[in-house]
Protein backbone atom coordinates (compact mmCIF):
# COMPACT_ATOMS: atom_id res chain seq x y z
CA UNK A 1 0.00 0.00 0.00
CA UNK A 2 1.24 3.60 -0.82
CA UNK A 3 1.36 6.01 1.86
CA UNK A 4 1.07 9.61 1.16
CA UNK A 5 1.96 12.54 3.54
CA UNK A 6 0.39 15.84 3.33
CA UNK A 7 0.60 19.36 5.42
CA UNK A 8 -3.21 20.57 6.42
CA UNK A 9 -4.19 22.88 8.67
CA UNK A 10 -4.55 22.32 12.15
CA UNK A 11 -8.41 23.18 12.43
CA UNK A 12 -9.32 21.66 9.26
CA UNK A 13 -8.15 18.57 9.87
CA UNK A 14 -9.79 18.61 13.69
CA UNK A 15 -12.90 20.03 12.11
CA UNK A 16 -12.59 16.88 9.31
CA UNK A 17 -11.80 14.28 12.08
CA UNK A 18 -15.01 15.37 14.04
CA UNK A 19 -17.57 15.26 10.83
CA UNK A 20 -15.81 11.46 10.05
CA UNK A 21 -16.49 10.78 14.02
CA UNK A 22 -19.99 11.63 13.58
CA UNK A 23 -20.41 9.28 10.72
CA UNK A 24 -18.25 6.53 12.43
CA UNK A 25 -15.52 6.57 10.00
CA UNK A 26 -12.25 7.30 9.94
CA UNK A 27 -10.36 10.29 8.23
CA UNK A 28 -7.89 7.50 6.19
CA UNK A 29 -11.38 6.06 5.24
CA UNK A 30 -12.80 8.85 4.42
CA UNK A 31 -9.77 10.22 2.11
CA UNK A 32 -9.76 6.55 0.21
CA UNK A 33 -13.31 7.17 -0.49
CA UNK A 34 -12.48 10.40 -2.27
CA UNK A 35 -9.64 9.19 -4.08
CA UNK A 36 -11.26 6.20 -5.51
CA UNK A 37 -14.19 8.17 -6.64
CA UNK A 38 -11.82 10.82 -8.26
CA UNK A 39 -10.27 7.97 -9.69
CA UNK A 40 -13.29 5.98 -11.04
CA UNK A 41 -14.70 9.43 -12.14
CA UNK A 42 -12.33 11.24 -13.74
CA UNK A 43 -13.34 14.46 -11.35
CA UNK A 44 -13.34 16.18 -8.35
CA UNK A 45 -16.49 14.59 -6.86
CA UNK A 46 -18.27 17.92 -5.50
CA UNK A 47 -18.14 21.54 -6.71
CA UNK A 48 -15.05 23.69 -6.38
CA UNK A 49 -15.71 27.37 -6.89
CA UNK A 50 -14.06 30.81 -5.89
CA UNK A 51 -16.12 33.00 -3.40
CA UNK A 52 -18.10 35.15 -5.88
CA UNK A 53 -16.98 38.08 -3.08
CA UNK A 54 -13.72 38.69 -5.00
CA UNK A 55 -15.12 38.72 -8.46
CA UNK A 56 -13.51 41.18 -10.80
CA UNK A 57 -17.05 42.96 -10.98
CA UNK A 58 -17.13 43.50 -6.81
CA UNK A 59 -13.53 44.05 -6.14
CA UNK A 60 -13.65 47.19 -8.80
CA UNK A 61 -16.82 48.64 -6.96
CA UNK A 62 -15.18 47.96 -3.64
CA UNK A 63 -12.51 50.11 -5.55
CA UNK A 64 -14.83 53.16 -6.36
CA UNK A 65 -16.09 52.98 -2.68
CA UNK A 66 -12.63 53.16 -1.02
CA UNK A 67 -11.63 55.63 -3.36
CA UNK A 68 -14.92 58.05 -2.90
CA UNK A 69 -14.63 57.55 0.60
CA UNK A 70 -10.69 58.87 0.60
CA UNK A 71 -11.99 62.02 -1.36
CA UNK A 72 -14.49 62.91 0.48
CA UNK A 73 -12.40 62.70 3.74
CA UNK A 74 -13.37 59.64 4.66
CA UNK A 75 -11.69 56.54 6.52
CA UNK A 76 -11.48 53.20 5.79
CA UNK A 77 -11.26 50.59 8.58
CA UNK A 78 -9.63 46.85 8.49
CA UNK A 79 -12.24 43.96 9.62
CA UNK A 80 -11.76 40.98 10.94
CA UNK A 81 -14.74 38.78 10.22
CA UNK A 82 -13.21 35.74 11.39
CA UNK A 83 -14.23 36.74 15.65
Amino acid sequence: MAQISLRIDDEVKKKAEEACADIELSLSSAINIYLKKLGREKRIPFEVSVDPFYSEENMSRLRRSVAQMEATGGTVHKVNFDD
